[in-house]
């Protein structure tokens, strides 16, 4: 079996060409580049491409599988590779490295997404990138207006209704005196937040249509207490749930499982791992936080870890954080929606113990999204309108009843005027016979 092992550089790349049989190896220092990693691959007889998981293993993977190779992306964050008591370490020993370990079985592979998904995961890697970077530019203003002694609105304010106030000290830098060039640093700042605040909008609604056509992201949605964000970076991360055997995997893949120091009587947990993506594990703690206030669930998960100690707080949400991703690898894994009566009998199913009475679980209502909340507050918008409709409907047979009662008496009172005036001026000019008198 020949195996080709590439060690990865940002503009070379050392080729290992090793023989299973023989022992044997020789070495080929190639460029970082498709044409020319294309015609090593087809001009060398090759039955296995070892490398290691990095920026470029992506479309070099790619590569390879279009050319009909087997490949193999080892992790080098396991203990096979690490690098203790070496004198010297060089790319040819690296490569060769890598080439006898992958015919030791030594290495463990990653998983290796499509070359859609990574686009995928590299957007919404890029919207923290832009929304860190407006993070960035606010407090650099924030801080210019502190060291001038100038106060301005606090949190989001300042920047929506406080922002006349900002504005009115911005000046173009060319216009600047020597003691105001603070000023044209602030209109260069203020330019580039517009911009990314503009670009940041572009990206988060790009993001809305793709969660609005893939069912993963609206599963997970479902779940209360996750948002877009966070089904997205779970979405993104995971991508195939079936490569994990068991919910262990996924806990220590995101990184939230405890680490472990063992020697013979002694028996120690640490603080988590933190391995994998440190947004994700970011996220998802953002997350438990929040489903606290929406998720009866979770704030019944929290309350039984917590306990009402303080001291306990942080690990009780870190620990929630983990139950939900793992709820939500096995929603992608069953392709189910969130389902209390699911969980109930699952719960059941090991003797487990809920964190609420089941009724509680039963009449949980069920998440609705943005687009979901939108149109029902549009329909009971609508039914407030009909409702005052209708009541002005029924109001007005009163009214004009009402009008028709109080102006008839003003039309009585006049006729009944007239009347009596007609009458005293047929008596003034008719005069009347005396009384008693007889006619002859």
């Amino acid at each position: 079996m020949k195996i080709l092992a590439l060690d990865f550089g940002k503009f070379n790349t050392m080729c290992c060409f090793f023989d299973t049989k023989t022992r044997k190896h020789s070495f080929l220092n190639a460029t970082t580049d498709r044409n020319y990693l294309s015609t090593v691959f087809k001009k060398h007889k090759i039955d296995l491409v070892v490398m290691e998981a990095c920026g470029p293993s992506g479309w070099i993977n790619d590569l390879a599988e279009s050319l009909g190779l087997q490949t193999f992306v080892c992790s080098t964050n396991e203990e096979a590779w690490k690098w203790s008591n070496v004198k010297r370490k060089t790319d040819k020993d690296d490569a060769l490295k890598l080439a006898r370990m992958a015919t030791m079985s030594e290495l463990k592979p990653v998983h290796m997404p499509s070359e859609a998904h990574r686009e995928f995961r590299s957007l919404v890697k890029y919207r923290k990138t832009l929304d860190w970077r407006i993070n960035k530019i606010k407090c650099t203003i924030r801080a210019w207006f502190v060291n001038h002694g100038i106060s301005i609105d606090r949190g989001d304010k300042a920047w929506h209704t406080g922002r006349a106030l900002i504005n009115s000290y911005r000046k173009p830098l060319t216009e600047c005196s020597a003691k105001e060039l603070w000023k044209g640093e602030l209109d260069l700042e203020l330019t580039q937040l517009d911009s990314l605040s503009t670009q940041l909008d572009g990206v988060v609604k790009k993001l809305e249509a793709i969660g609005k056509a893939d069912p993963r992201i609206v599963r997970l949605r479902t779940i209360p207490g996750v948002g877009p964000r966070t089904a997205e970076i779970l979405v993104a991360c995971i991508d195939d749930p079936h490569r994990f055997e068991n919910g262990r995997q996924v806990s220590a893949y995101f990184g939230l499982v405890p680490r472990q120091f063992q020697s013979g009587e002694t028996d120690r947990n640490g603080r988590i791992t933190k391995r994998g993506n440190p947004l994700a594990r970011t996220i998802l703690v953002e997350c438990a936080w929040a489903s606290l206030r929406y998720n009866p669930w979770a704030k019944g998960v929290y309350d039984r870890i917590c306990g009402k100690q303080k001291t306990r707080k942080k690990k009780a949400g870190v620990a929630l954080a983990r139950k939900i991703a793992v709820i939500a690898w096995a929603m992608l894994r069953d392709e189910k929606d969130w389902d209390p009566v699911t969980m109930i009998r699952t719960t059941k199913s090991f003797d487990g113990t809920l964190p609420l009475d089941e009724e509680t679980f039963r009449t949980m209502p069920p998440k609705e999204n943005s687009d979901q909340r939108k149109s029902r507050l549009r329909r009971e918008a609508r039914e407030a309108e009909e409702l005052t409709r209708r009541c002005a409907a029924k109001a007005s047979p009163t009214t004009k009843s009402a009008r028709k009662s109080k102006s008839k008496p003003t039309q009585v009172g006049k006729s009944t005027k007239q009347q009596s005036a007609k009458s005293q001026a047929k008596s003034i000019t008719t005069p009347r016979s005396p009384i008693g008198s007889k006619s002859k």
